[in-house]
């Protein structure tokens, strides 16, 4: 399992705190000012391990809402059964914790499934959603990728940068098996959010995917076909919706390309 080393963000944040969500509290921070971005980080990172790169670009046109979710950096680890469902709804009150009422919504990975479950569940909190090397069903990867998810163990994350951004701002570092327990029982279990729930979308989305980042691109061309992608543009109406595809890149170095993904969310987030 690859990693890539945290760059510290340029600026700080000029908000950040906690939001009460749903039983437990979750770490936040703001940047920035103008129409309202939220950003969902991949699994086991942390806000600057994901967006560090890309925050202080970003920020310097939109108002951009960093989230760490359940057991993740700075929010606590909770027993809470971890579910994409319930996590989505933490977005949702976050939102209204900072009386945002609508967003564009950015997922990484883990956080692009969470960020489709708010697509289906809160589409009127939804502008427009930009989906980063994620799949919204457990066959959207290759399985290469299943495999290696079965056969994580806690032990596999000892001297690593996510133990060392981990162990550098949670609230209390001993709760670092049980999260990753956690997670792996999340990465393990089949999901499936829906082929019908994802076609009625009704906000326009953006798909990024490295070419040689474990999702099984035949799966990654129906998704974009249920947003009314992969037509004849030449022959009718351009899609909404949009799909990129990077080429030379796997899915940790995927999000390493801070100037190719920010002139895509600048293009498409307009």
């Amino acid at each position: 399992m690859s990693t890539h080393q945290s760059i510290a963000q340029q600026n700080k944040p000029s908000g950040s705190g906690y939001a009460p969500v749903n039983g437990i509290k979750v770490y936040y921070e703001v940047y920035g000012e103008g129409m309202p971005v939220v950003l969902l980080h991949g699994a086991y990172y942390t806000i600057d391990m994901n967006w560090g790169q890309l925050i202080p670009e970003l920020s310097k046109t939109r108002k951009v809402i960093a989230i760490e979710m359940q057991g993740h950096g700075h929010t606590p680890f909770s027993d809470r059964k971890l579910s994409r469902a319930t996590l989505a709804s933490d977005v949702e009150s976050i939102m209204d914790h900072l009386k945002v009422d609508s967003a564009d919504l950015v997922g990484y990975s883990f956080g692009g499934s969470v960020a489709y479950q708010f697509a289906i569940q809160s589409p009127k909190r939804l502008r427009k959603l930009v989906i980063i090397s994620a799949a919204y069903k457990s066959s959207g990867w290759m399985p290469e990728v299943t495999k290696a998810f079965k056969n994580l163990k806690p032990e596999l994350f000892d001297n690593t940068p996510l133990k060392a951004a981990y162990d550098a701002v949670a609230p209390d570092k001993t709760k670092w098996t049980e999260f990753l327990e956690q997670m792996i029982g999340s990465a393990t279990t089949p999901y499936d959010l829906g082929d019908s729930n994802i076609a009625k979308i009704a906000a326009p989305v953006l798909l990024i995917s490295g070419d040689n980042d474990g999702m099984d691109k035949i799966e990654l061309i129906k998704t974009y076909q249920l947003l009314g992608g992969a037509v004849t543009g030449d022959f009718g109406v351009i899609p909404k919706s949009q799909l990129a595809i990077v080429p030379g890149q796997g899915h940790v170095s995927l999000m390493m390309q801070t100037q190719t993904i920010l002139g895509y969310l600048n293009s498409f987030l307009k």
